[in-house]
């Protein structure tokens, strides 16, 4: 008798500023021993600047993004994907919702043709993780982490991003997603929210699902 062994996944992990992405991810490594690749926000040497001065910022933080994202999702292409569980803290589209918020109609053009040239090759999930929550969840969520860059943000701009990725994934269709809204559940500090969490995880396999659990 053969052992049964479990198809490896590439999941990815999406969400707007402060919707438990990293911790998920975290969780998530430990559930299935996984390989964890972060996006490198704390690398961007104009983040800091573009949450105080947006107007300026904006190209430049961008296209650091996009570039960055991109060789991380090539990296990934590179290597045997296939053969153990990875999970990443960000779908490739992620920086394309941004740069449509941030950029001015002229900047955006040009960021849309360097996008086209590379978007293509990078690999696509075996399923996506859309945490969705409330604005006024993400900024207490926000407030709570103490990141010192975030501490500019206005609650206007994450109101916008929200809506931005709420909107995106209601039309999103490339891959298996699982909708998880996490306003009234805490899978951090709660062990039976995690547990319901990743019983939905195993169990998806197609299409799009709406998970909306009331909490333990």
């Amino acid at each position: 008798m053969t052992q049964q062994t479990i198809e490896p996944r590439f999941i990815a992990v999406e969400g707007a500023i402060g919707a438990g992405k990293t911790s998920l991810v975290s969780l998530l490594e430990q559930q299935y021993g996984a390989r964890v690749i972060l996006e490198e926000n704390d690398s961007n040497p104009f983040i800091a600047k573009f949450y105080e001065d947006q107007e300026t910022y904006s190209f430049q933080t961008q296209i650091f993004f996009l570039l960055s994202r991109y060789n991380q999702y090539m990296e990934l292409a590179q290597r045997d994907l296939f053969n153990s569980v990875v999970v990443i803290d960000y779908l490739f589209q992620r920086d394309k919702i941004f740069a449509q918020l941030n950029l001015e109609d002229h900047e955006y053009r040009l960021y849309e043709q360097i996008y086209n040239l590379i978007a293509s090759k990078a690999p696509k999930p075996d399923l996506v993780i859309f945490l969705q929550a409330s604005t006024d969840v993400l900024l207490e969520r926000v407030s709570k982490r103490g990141r010192d860059y975030e501490s500019f943000m206005d609650p206007d701009y994450l109101d916008s991003v929200n809506k931005a990725f709420n909107n995106f994934f209601f039309y999103y269709s490339d891959t298996p997603l699982l909708v998880i809204n996490t306003n009234e559940i805490d899978f951090v500090e709660k062990k039976c929210d995690l547990e319901e969490l990743i019983n939905k995880v195993n169990s998806h396999k197609i299409g799009r699902e709406y998970y909306n659990p009331l909490g333990s």
